[in-house]
């Protein structure tokens, strides 16, 4: 018969055949059939909370990154990921070659060398659940700029999935 809907598959069993509670049974055998919950199993993080995020009044004050991976290596440094960042205010895009895996600190250069050079530096990130922009990102990203900059606060908020 398939795995299909719960209801698709009723109606097939309805054309075929009749037995004494039959929809009850159906119901409890397709919610406790092993492939059909497999198939059926969320993956993934649970999404965040919707957070309000002011309009920036400047260029490159919030920024959005986000990754783009499994790319064939290419380049003399062999990259084989793109970091893109995006600015909010003007919509301008940078896309950074990079390697995947690399270490927060390597990306916080990557960052420092492409953006804070040229446009300052952020005062809010904004970046989907990637392991790579979670808090510990911050301290990494902090200790490349010089002691004397005054670094506004770091905030990191998390996009819904």
């Amino acid at each position: 018969m398939g795995h299909i809907s719960e209801d698709r598959t009723r109606e097939r069993v309805a054309s075929r055949a009749w037995w004494l509670k039959w929809e009850q049974e159906l119901s409890e055998y397709i919610n406790t059939c092993e492939r059909c919950q497999k198939a059926n199993r969320k993956h993934g993080k649970k999404y965040g909370l919707i957070q309000h995020i002011e309009e920036p009044k400047h260029p490159w004050e919030t920024i959005n990154m986000d990754w783009v991976t499994g790319l064939v290596p290419g380049g003399k440094a062999n990259y084989n990921a793109c970091l893109i960042i995006v600015d909010r205010f003007s919509k301008s895009m940078r896309c950074l070659p990079c390697h995947k895996g690399k270490h927060s600190k390597g990306h916080c250069f990557v960052i420092l060398d492409h953006i804070i050079s040229t446009c300052g530096v952020p005062k809010i990130i904004i970046s989907d659940r990637d392991p790579k922009f979670t808090p510990e990102f911050g301290p990494p990203y902090m200790t490349c700029l010089e002691p004397s900059l005054h670094f506004p606060q770091l905030t990191i908020h998390k996009q819904m999935a």
